[in-house]
């Protein structure tokens, strides 16, 4: 008895997990939402990104390239988020980030911007196909800027449950984009 209320008293000591997680997006388009992302949730995620790739990785070697992505970005993470905005689904790095976090097994969640591309009938978001592959084979998490950002508790959920999907759903099978559009 007296064991079980320690043992609750020390838990209500320690700190909340602070989930280390990567944060793809289009600089150019979507930093705004990056940086209201990374201001909201400051408290409770440290957020990786990649101060793009285009000017911090001089080299046109795809497989040095994924390297660089693999080691310096995402190593010591355990979750991608990926800012869907208007140009996501043509972007190539966007493209090499996701296919990095699945060959390393890491949780994969798509949020989808405001400024989303939809289908012509605006019944569908325009996602980047490595994404869709794996939120149709269940891996990956597809959720609006408003469910993710409403509070931390949910986002905490959110990728809680994300990173206990199991691996064997993953599909990495596509070919990696090699330019921009």
């Amino acid at each position: 008895m007296q064991d079980d209320i320690m043992r609750k008293l020390l838990a209500g000591l320690e700190k909340p997990v602070k989930h280390r997680t990567f944060i793809s997006y289009h600089h150019s388009l979507d930093q705004g939402y990056y940086d209201a992302f990374s201001k909201h949730f400051h408290d409770t995620l440290e957020a990786i990104h990649d101060k793009s790739l285009d000017k911090e990785i001089d080299s046109d070697n795809v497989d040095y390239v994924m390297r660089k992505i693999r080691e310096e970005y995402l190593t010591g993470t355990s979750c991608t988020i990926v800012l869907i905005g208007a140009e996501t689904d043509t972007r190539k790095y966007i493209d090499w980030e996701i296919k990095a976090t699945l060959d390393k097994k890491h949780a994969l969640i798509g949020v989808y911007l405001p400024t989303a591309k939809r289908s012509a009938d605006g019944t569908k978001i325009i996602v980047p196909d490595r994404l869709h592959d794996n939120c149709v084979s269940g891996f990956a998490s597809l959720l609006s800027w408003e469910a993710i950002t409403a509070s931390a508790d949910a986002l905490d959920g959110y990728i809680k449950a994300a990173k206990e999907k199991s691996v064997s759903l993953i599909d990495n099978s596509r070919e990696k984009k090699t330019k921009n559009g």
